[in-house]
């Protein structure tokens, strides 16, 4: 799952898909709109999701392994929408990552983590790149 193109920008809502860099800043895409919208870096920082992760005890998971988790367990499983009390939030999180640190995760960290997955599933944009994954797994075999 590449997650790479799609960036949080601090002071907005939501989630933009990168379309080009300048020196000065971004040039972001909204993905409900589509319209595409300067991000200066002189106010603004930037999060590509394909950078974050969440810590464990032993290392730290890629996001894009959280949310393949959380695909794959959404049968048996249904996923908060976010709102819900800190414990309800971990006892989530445990069942999908069960050994993430409970000291250096915070419950505003699971909320965003959740609020991004139904951000990007919402317009299928999970579900596509679960496809290519599992089309570049055809062509390796």
């Amino acid at each position: 799952m590449n997650l790479d193109k799609y960036v949080a920008v601090s002071g907005w809502p939501g989630l933009y898909e990168m379309a080009a860099n300048r020196s000065n800043g971004l040039i972001v895409t909204d993905l409900e709109t589509k319209k595409s919208r300067f991000a200066s870096v002189r106010k603004h920082q930037f999060t590509p999701l394909g950078s974050v992760a969440i810590y464990t005890y032993a290392d730290s998971i890629p996001i894009a392994d959280i949310f393949k988790a959380m695909i794959a367990k959404k049968d048996t499983l249904s996923i908060p929408s976010g709102k819900e009390s800190k414990d309800e939030l971990n006892s989530y999180f445990e069942e999908i990552v069960p050994d993430f640190d409970k000291d250096r995760v915070y419950p505003s960290d699971i909320k965003k983590v959740i609020k991004w997955y139904h951000f990007l599933n919402e317009r299928d944009l999970l579900k596509e790149e679960a496809q290519e994954d599992s089309k570049g797994s055809e062509e390796e075999e």
